[in-house]
């Protein structure tokens, strides 16, 4: 099995295509949206998480390109390094998938990374750099 996060990038037209329903579909993946900002008539992004055999993954992204929809593979993941952090949530602020928020209780940094889309914004935020983006 294969899991890759992309980020699809909709021309003005092509939102009517029902595009995940078909990928579940026609190529047995499973999709698991983490964001999506699409309206008629704009252009629009979605976010998402595919997973399945690797062949079946690789025809997925030539149906994408095929349809007209652009993407982008995030090949990175974020490492936190906890111990250094002081939990001063900066990086809160910045990320669009709340994939970093604050423990109300606590007050302590908590880091959901299947919800991250691994943007980087959190690393641009952090005084103290313990955030990273690695291959």
């Amino acid at each position: 099995m294969k899991t890759i996060k992309i980020s699809l990038h909709y021309p003005l037209n092509s939102i009517t295509v029902p595009l995940v329903s078909t990928l579940i579909r026609k190529f047995n993946v499973e999709v698991n949206i983490l964001h999506a900002d699409i309206s008629l008539n704009k252009t629009g992004t979605l976010v998402a998480d595919i997973k399945g055999e690797e062949a079946d993954v690789e025809a997925v992204l030539t149906y994408i390109q095929d349809q007209g929809i652009q993407y982008d593979l995030f090949n990175k993941k974020l490492i936190w390094q906890e111990e250094s952090c002081v939990h001063c949530g900066a990086c809160t602020a910045v990320c669009p998938s709340d994939a970093l928020t604050m423990n109300k209780e606590t007050w302590c940094l908590e880091f959901d990374k299947e919800k991250c889309l691994v943007c980087g914004l959190c690393t641009k935020a952090c005084p103290l750099n313990v955030m990273s983006l690695q291959a």
